[in-house]
């Protein structure tokens, strides 16, 4: 015997449905009683969140989203190119990395995102020694590495005459994080018809600054694994100068490619950056922007040839 169901039915029970969806969206003080979302898990001291709901409106926290990519065969694969960029944070078009944020970006750099996530376990550095990632970095090391060892001062009581060790070590300054390195895999492939840029790896760059206050060039900290630090991008916004509501994660940020950097250097066999090669910074420049012209017409190259 088959029972049929008014079609009314089926329109309440999906407006019911809707409505229960809707209700239980979680508000601003409901995210911040449980834990989740951007807003609870700020990286600067400087900010907290409100324990009341600050703003007209209550904000929604971001839901997350599916961040797999697209899965490539290697048999698909007609045509790949590696290629290592500079992110000049001081640029522009990247201020969002140096941006110190609110509350609802987490509060803090770029860099100080990165290095809160290390601390906490979340995501790994790994060594300089190669952009491989072949070893790993404990906490320790990489603050060891940022802000160095911590000096031991013998303190000398006058009325005494006693002896005390004084521990003092740097505070860490955001402001000496002015470049980023990002190794990312350019592929052609011919399931999807198109090419998809894969970045593989973050390494942020930090200003070497000599005992008499000279500039000697950047260093890199350590490299970010991006594919396993993706999830913890996407907990955090960016800030827009322009419009608090339309707001990115930082995993659309980069996938988006709302950032500008520079080509320093491309698999070619040499494993030698620009400079190693032997060019000038004019010349560097010159091989940068040929380089983007090549990628940006592979593409078309492929369709005709």
């Amino acid at each position: 015997m088959t029972i049929r169901i008014p079609y009314q039915s089926y329109i309440t029970a999906g407006l019911l449905l809707l409505t229960t969806a809707v209700m239980a969206q979680p508000t601003v003080q409901d995210a911040a009683q449980s834990g989740s979302g951007a807003n609870n898990q700020p990286v600067s001291a400087q900010w907290q969140p409100s324990l009341v709901r600050d703003g007209a409106y209550d904000r929604t926290p971001h839901v997350m989203r599916t961040l797999g990519w697209q899965p490539l065969r290697e048999a698909d694969v007609l045509w790949k190119k590696r290629v290592w960029r500079e992110i000049d944070t001081r640029e522009k078009q990247n201020l969002a990395f140096r941006y110190p944020g609110d509350d609802q970006t987490g509060g803090g750099y770029f860099i100080e995102i990165l290095l809160d996530a290390v601390k906490k376990g979340k995501i790994k550095g790994y060594s300089t020694f190669d952009d491989r990632f072949t070893s790993a970095l404990t906490k320790d090391q990489i603050m060891e590495k940022l802000l160095g060892k911590t000096d031991t001062i013998p303190q000398e009581d006058p009325v005494t005459g006693k002896i005390t060790m004084i521990y003092s070590h740097r505070d860490f300054n955001p402001d000496i994080v002015t470049k980023y390195r990002v190794k990312e895999d350019w592929i052609f492939d011919r399931n999807l018809g198109r090419m998809v840029v894969r970045i593989i790896g973050i390494a942020p760059l930090v200003d070497v600054i000599d005992n008499d206050g000279n500039y000697r060039g950047t260093a890199p900290l350590m490299w970010i694994y991006y594919p396993e630090a993706r999830p913890v991008f996407a907990q955090y916004e960016v800030f827009n100068p322009e419009n608090d509501v339309h707001r990115l994660t930082w995993d659309d940020y980069l996938e988006g490619r709302y950032w500008s950097g520079r080509i320093i250097k491309v698999s070619n066999g040499l494993n030698e950056d620009f400079k190693g090669q032997g060019y000038n910074d004019l010349e560097a420049l010159y091989k940068d922007r040929q380089i983007d012209e090549k990628l940006f017409d592979k593409e078309h190259d492929m369709w005709v040839y």
